[in-house]
């Protein structure tokens, strides 16, 4: 799904005079805070690769950080427990995740 996303992403990005793009990983809540922000980050990267390699962006003009669990999309409460679950991962996967911001303009046609 993610590659799917990306490649929309490129296909949209042909329209568009980049400026900057900003990726952002993120993780859920399991694990150690060095961990996490450690994988968060390889997300970033990965994505900002892939963006490189497969859809010619120029590197200079990709930011990739991690911000491990920090930035969660579920509310306080709504996963329960502590211990890695099955439910629990399930609940938590929407804060396993990349995001990209683009900066740029629709180029003339």
């Amino acid at each position: 799904d993610g590659k799917q996303a990306l490649d929309k992403l490129l296909l949209d990005l042909k329209s568009v005079n980049v400026e900057t793009i900003q990726v952002t990983g993120h993780t859920d809540r399991l694990g150690s805070k060095a961990y996490n922000d450690k994988l968060s980050l390889r997300r970033a990267e990965a994505v900002r690769n892939y963006l490189v390699q497969a859809g010619g962006v120029s590197a200079d003009k990709i930011t990739a950080i991690g911000v491990g669990s920090s930035q969660p999309e579920t509310q306080f409460g709504e996963c329960k427990g502590m211990a890695a679950s099955q439910a629990l991962i399930t609940c938590l996967r929407v804060d396993r995740r990349v995001e990209v911001e683009v900066t740029g303009s629709q180029q003339q046609r």
